[in-house]
C-alpha cells in the first residue's frame, strides 16, 4: 500500500473514531438530560404528594379536634373545676350516681379493660376516672346480651372498667371525669363515641397515669 493510501486509511479511521466519540458524547448528554428531568419530576411529585399528605393529615387533625370539642348527644357535664381531687379515707357523698369526679380514695380500681362482676367502691372508681378511664356501669334493666356485648367491648379497651350498679337510674351508663352518658343498649353508636372521646381524653386530670396495678374486686 502506498504512503498516500495508508495516510488516507488512517485519516478515515480517525474520522470514524471521532464520529463515534461525538455520538457517544451526544448520548451521554441526552442521558444526563433525561436523568435530570426524571429526577426533577420525581422530586416535584414527592413534594406534591408530601404537601397533599400534610394537608390531609392537618384536615383530619382539625376534624378530630372539632369532634373532641363537640359533646356526645345526650351526655351530661359538670364543671371539672368544682370536682374535688383530694385523697380521703372515708366514704364520699357524691352529687351524681355513678360519680364522675370528686374527692376519692388514694387507691384506684384497675382499669385496663377490666370487667368486674360485682359492684366496686365509688371512691376507688373515681380515682380511675382521674387517670383518664371510662367507667361503664349497668343495672337490672340491661339485658344479659347487652351486658355481654359491653363486657366484650370493655375487655378490648385499655383505660376502661365495667361493673354492675343497681342503684343507678339508667340501664347502661358511661362515666368519665366530669361527663356521663346514659343509654339503653350497648349497640347505641354513642357508646363508641363516648369511649373514643373520653378514654384518655382532654378532660383527664392526670393523663398517662397508670390504670394497672390498682385494686381488684374480690
Amino acid at each position: 500500500m502506498s504512503k498516500t493510501s495508508k495516510k488516507a486509511a488512517t485519516e478515515a479511521r480517525r474520522a470514524k473514531i471521532e464520529e463515534a466519540r461525538r455520538a457517544e458524547r451526544a448520548r451521554e448528554r441526552r442521558n444526563r438530560i433525561i436523568t435530570v428531568t426524571v429526577s426533577a419530576l420525581i422530586v416535584v411529585g414527592l413534594v406534591g404528594w408530601g404537601a397533599y399528605a400534610i394537608n390531609d393529615a392537618d384536615k383530619k387533625e382539625d376534624q378530630q379536634a372539632a369532634a373532641a370539642k363537640k359533646p356526645v348527644q345526650g351526655e351530661k357535664s359538670w364543671d371539672a373545676k368544682k370536682l374535688g381531687r383530694n385523697h380521703v379515707q372515708q366514704k364520699v357523698k357524691y352529687p351524681m350516681n355513678p360519680p364522675v369526679g370528686g374527692d376519692h380514695n388514694q387507691a384506684w380500681m384497675t382499669c385496663d379493660g377490666t370487667v368486674y362482676t360485682k359492684p366496686v367502691a365509688n371512691e376507688n372508681a373515681v380515682h380511675s376516672l382521674e387517670h383518664g378511664a371510662v367507667w361503664v356501669t349497668y343495672n337490672d334493666k340491661a339485658a344479659d346480651a347487652e351486658v355481654k356485648t359491653l363486657a366484650d367491648k370493655v375487655s378490648k379497651t385499655p383505660y376502661t372498667l365495667m361493673s354492675p350498679d343497681r342503684t343507678q337510674s339508667g340501664a347502661i351508663m358511661l362515666s368519665a371525669w366530669g361527663h356521663q352518658l346514659s343509654v339503653d343498649k350497648a349497640s347505641d353508636p354513642r357508646v363508641e363515641q363516648f369511649l373514643t372521646k373520653y378514654v384518655q381524653g382532654a378532660q383527664t386530670p392526670e393523663p398517662g397515669a397508670a390504670c394497672t396495678n390498682g385494686l381488684t374486686a374480690s
